[in-house]
């Protein structure tokens, strides 16, 4: 395990649902500082700061001072997050993104990634700001449960893509740190691979498998995570 695994960062998580909620605790549990944020305020975290330890803050001071910041909202809220939020971070910061656009099921059209536009490098456009794209192929349950020691059969393997190799290193040692393989996902551009729909989307592969499944993957965006005119329902009945 890296250094960048074992030594506490400073991490700020935008979004306490379920990944959000997840990451907060087990990234404490890890030894980092972590604070949390949501879009209705601290005052509405009480319960998820008990349970994992993390500190309840306001959006922008989640996202000042840290040295990694994860955004992990549903995909139509990254316009809605405050203007020049990142403005003044330092260089270095590493943004995490592990949304998915789910338009038929919450998110409505977003025409740049209906047209191509990969997920993540939408968002990166949105904060301007680069991000590296993570956890987002798996469901909560198996980010909760599923970490493993080094070398276990049973260990799953999480795709990391970005263009940064500083960020996506700091990035998939904390993958690593949580109990799961890092792979290589290649640049943003290629984060595509893991989508949802795509072979590596919520099917806890292991790091060979992980690597098969981004290899095998297609560009065309399946007709379930696709807009459609009366976009969107509902996660049980999209449109």
């Amino acid at each position: 395990m890296s250094d960048q695994a074992t030594t506490p960062m400073d991490i700020g998580i935008i979004g306490a649902g379920n990944i959000g909620g997840v990451l907060a605790r087990r990234l404490t549990e890890l030894g980092h500082r972590v604070e949390v944020a949501n879009s209705r305020g601290p005052e509405t975290l009480a319960d998820l700061e008990r349970e994992s330890g993390a500190t309840a803050v306001d959006v922008t001071q989640a996202a000042t001072g840290k040295q990694v910041v994860v955004v992990t909202i549903p995909q139509a809220h990254v316009p809605d997050l405050p203007a020049g939020l990142f403005a003044d971070a330092d260089d270095d910061l590493v943004v995490v993104d592990t949304g998915n656009y789910y338009p038929r099921q919450r998110d409505g059209r977003i025409a740049a990634i209906e047209s191509g536009t990969p997920e993540s490098a939408w968002v990166a456009e949105q904060l301007g700001r680069p991000v590296v794209k993570a956890f987002n192929n798996l469901y909560a349950a198996s980010l909760d449960s599923k970490g493993r020691p080094v070398g276990d059969e049973e260990r799953v393997a999480l795709p990391v893509a970005g263009d940064d190799t500083a960020a996506k290193a700091t990035v998939m040692a904390l993958v690593d740190a949580l109990g799961f393989d890092p792979v290589d996902a290649g640049g943003l551009g290629e984060s595509w691979r893991q989508q949802p729909g795509s072979p590596v989307y919520t099917a806890d592969r292991d790091a060979q498998g992980v690597v098969e499944g981004l290899a095998s993957a297609s560009p065309e965006r399946l007709a379930d995570f696709t807009a459609t005119d009366e976009s969107p329902g509902t996660m049980s009945a999209p449109r």
